[in-house]
């Protein structure tokens, strides 16, 4: 396995970054793969797929970087450089771009498990071609969605940071990539499954950034800034979940009817606000009226409180879906 020690001030000093580049590389990873984790993916799959194919397929060697660049088991890392707080996708493109050609030959040879090269890859313009293919994703399937992505991942954020001050930093980390990420004890974090040496990262700048595709990885710039990147779970991982039934916000009004939808697993209010976009005064309201209805119901979760569908809230939210089914 692979882990970083440091001491108690790096882990004191670490914070939750947004990402568009890490959003955007994931969302590459996703094309790349063509397999969805959740219905949200399938859809966006089902979009952006063919499109990304034919232009890959105009372009073999892009397409053959792409192939060598994810590797099997570890990404050449000038293709996901170390996110950085408050980056535009622009700035984050452009250090793409701006990585040396023999570094980026070097990488790749790397994510093959040391090679060989592919010859149609033994040349100077990786990193511009990297770049692009980068920028295409990003115009073409995140920046359409990147409102509601960022209030996804925002609401991810809210939840990891209450999870820190309620249970301390061990929980967290343990829960951020399972079965990879664990906090060893001794200042220890275990952040993969490979078998490379322990980095002492003491006094470096260290961030966790979300992603919404199912992907995680971990990056640095030695010796001053490392990351790890992981996907959302549960109800906020789908960002392009289905709407609230046109019935149900027929009955009970978009935004009241949109809420009630999302609470197929528990979400704080914060979580609500970041994910509807909705103030909280108005988030507030809907909660308290559905709350009287009978149709929610809340439990408190250390400091935060959790708001979740009754049995009564999951058989009209169904009645309302099978409803509109029968009629479309």
């Amino acid at each position: 396995m692979g882990w970083w020690q440091m001491n108690a001030d790096t882990l004191a000093r670490s914070r939750f970054v947004l990402s568009p580049l890490a959003e955007t590389f994931a969302c590459l990873q996703l094309l790349h793969r063509g397999e969805p984790a959740h219905p949200g993916e399938q859809a966006w799959l089902r979009t952006h797929l063919p499109a990304y194919r034919a232009r890959l397929a105009a372009d073999p060697v892009t397409a053959c970087l792409v192939r060598a660049g994810l590797g099997r088991g570890w990404i050449a890392d000038f293709l996901s450089p170390t996110p950085r707080d408050c980056e535009t996708i622009e700035e984050g493109v452009a250090r793409v771009r701006s990585a040396d050609p023999a570094q980026a030959r070097a990488d790749i040879t790397i994510s093959l498990e040391r090679g060989p090269l592919p010859p149609e890859l033994d040349r100077d313009d990786l990193p511009s071609r990297a770049a692009d293919l980068l920028s295409y994703v990003w115009t073409e399937t995140v920046r359409p969605y990147w409102d509601r992505r960022r209030r996804v991942l925002e609401a991810d954020v809210v939840a990891r940071t209450a999870q820190v001050s309620q249970g301390g930093w061990a929980a967290v980390l343990d829960a951020l990539r399972p079965g990879r990420t664990r906090w060893l004890g001794e200042n220890r974090l275990q952040v993969n499954l490979h078998e490379y040496p322990p980095r002492e990262i003491s006094g470096a700048e260290l961030v966790f950034v979300p992603v919404t595709p199912k992907a995680g990885w971990v990056s640095w710039e030695e010796p001053d800034r490392y990351a790890i990147i992981y996907a959302c779970e549960g109800a906020l991982a789908d960002h392009t979940a289905r709407p609230a039934p046109a019935s149900l916000a027929a009955l009970l009004g978009p935004a009241r009817a949109g809420v009630l939808a999302l609470l197929s697993s528990p979400l704080s209010t914060s979580q609500l606000v970041a994910v509807t976009g909705q103030g909280l005064g108005s988030v507030g309201r809907h909660l308290k009226v559905l709350l009287d209805a009978g149709l929610v119901q809340r439990r408190r979760s250390g400091r935060s409180v959790l708001y979740s569908r009754t049995a009564a809230g999951d058989v009209l939210t169904e009645a309302q879906n099978r409803h509109d089914m029968y009629r479309s």
